[in-house]
Order: structure tokens, then sequence, then C-alpha cells
């Protein structure tokens, strides 16, 4: 979570994913725009039920913190859940995930006045109608790294997620309209760029033409020559494209560090979760990549006591991180969202599911030393994020002892490592 005060200026919370950071941003423009003043925002997230808890914890602190401040919720779990905010006493307005990108709803939240009543409270209609997503422009946040949203909504339905409902289907913004964006980032000085989405490979589907993901990063690069760095937040590896591959095996712009959707390593498993994807696909994919590209870091989401998960199914989801050779776990215990048929299937106890999410973790922790550990004595081009830290081509996180020009890139031998950074 992360927010800011400016005298003035409306706080902003955001909790959750980029995209939601990005869109906080974006928000933030269309407030300042409308004139907005003495407001709080909190952006939610809804991915599992501790982020909906969590949501609401951040919500009475604010209340308590900002007493006379209109207090507004927006955000996946403000769409999925809207009566369930509506009805605590701190929150003033709920507004959905298509209503918090439009001009007019800002309009109407600092004139105040067309909101009377409990019905108008409300504002959040079907995202499942929504067929385009707006390219929102903005100028990029912080002074190191821009993001720039490519695609919004999902066409899947993992039997655990609850995100399509609050983000709807998948929905592309045209490549001329990222493009633009990219130039006009570049021209302010960002050296960095990340391609954001919920299901990013996704992206061109819904497009004359049907584009894919790698035609859309081969038109970037060759378009934005000035660019330095090319990044992807998170992909979906069954979804990767020819034209993608050929970009990974041949662009040294495009960074060499991919995330990925696995979410567990058990073939069973990932049928019940409705996976397009099997373990072997997975290995597959993170070997061919490795191939074209050896210098290539994973990531990757995993999610430990999926209903019907047995110690032996969870070991493949352990030994699938050696398989794959991944650097970053990032580790959900397993929530039930009411409504997605997980929810419906027989449960891991609770116990078990905390266990091995440890274990997860510590192999994680132990898969990050070895990364870090075989850096020693290497040379890394480094985006500088602030004075002294910053972040290498695999995105491995740089400390320096003096301080660096912010938001440029610097080369520097790496002559140690602490227990998650790298030294320089």
């Amino acid at each position: 979570m992360n927010s800011a005060t400016p005298s003035g200026a409306p706080i902003f919370a955001t909790l959750g994913c980029r995209l939601n950071a990005y869109e906080s941003e974006a928000m933030r423009e269309l407030a300042a725009g409308a004139g907005l003043g003495n407001a709080v925002i909190v952006n939610t997230c809804a991915v599992t039920a501790e982020a909906v808890r969590k949501a609401k914890q951040e919500i009475r602190k604010l209340r308590h913190a900002h007493p006379n401040a209109t207090l507004i919720v927006t955000g996946c779990a403000a769409q999925t859940e809207p009566d369930t905010f509506a009805a605590m006493p701190e929150v003033s307005h709920v507004i959905g995930n298509t209503e918090k990108m439009q001009a007019d709803t800002w309009g109407r939240l600092a004139r105040q006045a067309d909101f009377i009543g409990q019905s108008e409270r409300v504002q959040v209609d079907d995202i499942m109608s929504v067929r385009e997503t707006a390219g929102h422009l903005i100028d990029g946040f912080g002074r190191h790294r821009a993001y720039v949203q490519i695609q919004n909504g999902c066409d899947h339905r993992c039997t655990f997620c609850i995100i399509p409902y609050g983000r709807g289907n998948s929905r592309s913004v045209p490549a001329g309209v990222v493009v633009d964006q990219i130039k006009r980032l570049v021209d302010r000085g960002f050296l960095e760029v990340v391609l954001t989405g919920v299901d990013l490979t996704s992206w061109g589907a819904d497009l004359p033409a049907a584009p894919r993901l790698g035609d859309l990063v081969a038109r970037i690069l060759r378009l934005v020559p000035d660019l330095a760095r090319l990044r992807l937040s998170s992909i979906d590896s069954i979804e990767a494209d020819d034209a993608l591959m050929e970009a990974i095996a041949t662009q040294p712009r495009l960074m060499p560090h991919l995330h990925l959707s696995l979410q567990a390593g058990d073939d069973l498993i990932l049928k019940r979760m409705k996976r397009r994807h099997l373990r072997d696909d997975a290995i597959a994919f993170c070997e061919e990549v490795r191939r074209l590209r050896p210098d290539m870091v994973f990531g990757a989401d995993i999610i430990a006591g999926f209903p019907t998960e047995t110690e032996q199914m969870f070991e493949n989801s352990l030994r699938l991180v050696q398989e794959c050779g991944l650097t970053w776990l990032h580790v959900f215990p397993y929530s039930a969202r009411k409504g997605t048929p997980a929810a419906r299937m027989p449960a891991v106890p609770g116990g078990e599911i905390r266990a091995r999410a440890a274990r997860l973790r510590a192999l994680g922790q132990e898969r990050l030393t070895q990364h870090l550990q075989s850096q020693i004595g290497q040379s890394h081009s480094i985006l500088m994020e602030g004075a002294r830290r910053g972040r290498t081509e695999q995105f491995t996180e740089v400390l320096f002892d003096s301080d660096q020009p912010e938001g440029q890139i610097v080369t520097a031998q790496i002559l140690g490592h602490g227990l998650t950074a790298l030294q320089a």
C-alpha cells in the first residue's frame, strides 16, 4: 500500500498490483482536473479474501486519520463487492473500475451535490458490458520507470480467480496509442517503460487483424529507438507467440526478466484450476527462453494449498521451482473467494496452507540467494531508482555506498550481496 498527502490534493491509498498503481496516478490527474479536494481515495484489490480484509482495515484507519474528508472506495474489491463497502459507515462513495477512469465521475464527485441519497453513493456498472480500454495517458510516475497500460480484463476463468469479475473481459489499447504514449514518456526523459495489464499476453485478440504481444513489442522497439529499456510486467507462458520469442532472442533492449503466471506444478491441480498449461509446458518454455537468452531470470506466481492439494501435489510445485530455474517467487496462500468454483472444492486445512506457503517462501529465498551469489564480479547496467538504489537488467535490486544520478543508467561491478539485494 502507498499513499501521498500533498497539501490541498486528495490522498490516494493503493493496494494490489502495478496496474492499480498506474490507475491511481491516472485518477490523481482526473481528480486534480475536476478540482476535487479534501478527499481520500482507496484503490482496492480483490485477488484474495485477505486483500479485501486489508482494504477494510485501511479504510477504517484512513477515516480515523481524516474524519472530515470525503472517503471514496474504488478498485477490484469495490467492483466485486460494492454493497460490502457501501455498508461501511466510514465510506462516502463507492465507484467501479470503469467509472474510476472517467473524467465525468470525478467532476460529479467534486460537485458533491450530484450525490444525494444511498442509491447515488454507489456508482458501479456491469463491468462485463465494457468493450474498450481507454488508453488513458499519464506522464509516468516516479523519476525512473514508467508503466504503460496496454490491456485490461481477462477472458479466462481460472477456478480460483475473482479478477475477471472485477476487471471484465479482455480489452486492448491499440498499438498506435501505446507507441505514441511511450514516445511521449521517452521525450520526458524516462529510460525504462513497463508494459502492464491484467492478462498481458492476450493483448491484441480484440483488435483488427488480431496482432499478438510480440508484434507490439517489436513495433515499440522499432518505432521508439531512443527507448533504452522495455519490460513486460507478467505473462502467461502458454500464450507466448513466435514474435515475442524472436524479440526475447534478438532485442537486447527487451530486458531479461519474465514474471510467469504458473500457479502450481502439479498437473491435476492445474486442471482443477482450469489453467491452460501443464507442468511440462512451463518447464519447456523456461528451457527454450533460457536457450534463446541465457541471462534470462524468471519470477512466478505460485499458490500454496489449493483445494484438494495433497503433500505429493505440493512437492510437485516445489520441484517446479527448481526445474524451471525460478529466481523470484510470489507466493499466495490459497484464499477462498466467494462465487468462484474453487471455493466449493474440498479445502486444505488453514494451518497446512500456511506451512506450505512458508516452505515455498523459504525455497524462494534459497533460489534468490543463489542468484545474488552468481552475480558477484559481474558488471551491470543499473537504472537508478534513488540516489543509492537501482535495478539491473534482470530487475535485481542493487545498493550503492555513494550517491548516483537518480533516473539514469549507470554501469557498476557487483561486489557482494545481502539478503535480497546486490551491493555495488
